[in-house]
């Protein structure tokens, strides 16, 4: 269970609090994951240079978290940089992006402490320069007494990475505990997790109408929710999360069992009369 944070609905947008308004407040997520899609695309429509998408994508993460923060959401996941990002993309783009994410701690640091946020990274992030970690750890002592969301930002992240992490992690842990192998279990590796302090998502949000999840947080997934919108990062706002968040709640989350009503027609099935069960047809002659 996950303290309550306060809400401050009165501080949402008129076209934010008609969205609120519709929404089920004992339904709502705890941790809803971001894959933020389409910055180059949204530029290069606009015949702009990539880079300004990239700043407007950041102008996006500060307005959506603001509005997660107000409705009390613990937590947000944002994917900003991926592994991939950083072998496969242009040395310059990389080089761009990480001077755009210092320059976004600095500028969004107070906005941070007035809205509660804290922030938190998962990834490799030892990988990444050291100026970049000093800013990154700078800001997180910062906020780290903040109560209110906490904005995960994945970067130099690959799933499929943090699972190796992780299992490198749990063998040296075996190593050197003498734990049996044949009795791991879920947990086990869940422990070492980058996400092992927080509960997995309940809703993951797709940006730019791409169908796949791009190698993000793999395990934590298995049973979230998925929405996938056209609109690119650069255009979302705190209002398409909160439709998203509508969506989500439409939805009757299984985990592998039956619905209600399934289950309400399977019990039926069961206390269903022999006789009624057992009916043979009369021949007709």
């Amino acid at each position: 269970m996950y303290p309550t944070i306060p809400l401050r609905v009165h501080e949402l947008t008129s076209e934010e609090k008609t969205v609120y308004a519709g929404l089920d407040p004992s339904r709502m997520p705890s941790h809803v994951a971001i894959i933020m899609d389409g910055n180059g695309r949204w530029a290069g429509m606009r015949s702009l240079k990539r880079f300004l998408g990239h700043q407007q994508g950041a102008k996006s993460v500060q307005l959506v978290t603001e509005t997660a923060s107000r409705i009390g959401l613990p937590w947000l996941t944002l994917y900003a940089f991926s592994l991939e990002n950083n072998l496969r993309r242009p040395r310059a783009e990389v080089n761009f992006l990480m001077r755009l994410l210092k320059s976004y701690l600095e500028s969004n640091l107070q906005r941070m402490m007035d809205n509660n946020v804290r922030i938190h990274y998962i990834g490799r992030t030892h990988e990444l320069p050291q100026e970049v970690q000093d800013k990154m750890r700078w800001a997180a002592d910062a906020t780290s007494k903040n109560t209110g969301t906490t904005l995960t930002l994945a970067l130099n992240y690959g799933g499929r990475s943090e699972l190796v992490d992780a299992f490198r992690s749990l063998a040296a842990e075996a190593a050197r505990t003498g734990m049996r192998l044949d009795r791991l279990t879920e947990e086990d590796l869940h422990r070492h997790l980058y996400t092992a302090h927080m509960p997995d998502p309940d809703l993951l949000i797709r940006t730019s109408g791409e169908m796949r999840i791009s190698n993000y947080l793999l395990w934590q997934i298995a049973y979230a929710e998925i929405f996938v919108t056209e609109r690119y990062w650069p255009d979302f706002r705190g209002v398409h999360l909160l439709e998203a968040i509508a969506a989500y709640q439409r939805r009757e989350r299984r985990y592998g069992g039956l619905s209600d009503a399934e289950a309400e027609s399977s019990n039926a099935s069961e206390d269903e009369p022999a006789s009624t069960l057992n009916h043979e047809q009369t021949p007709v002659g």
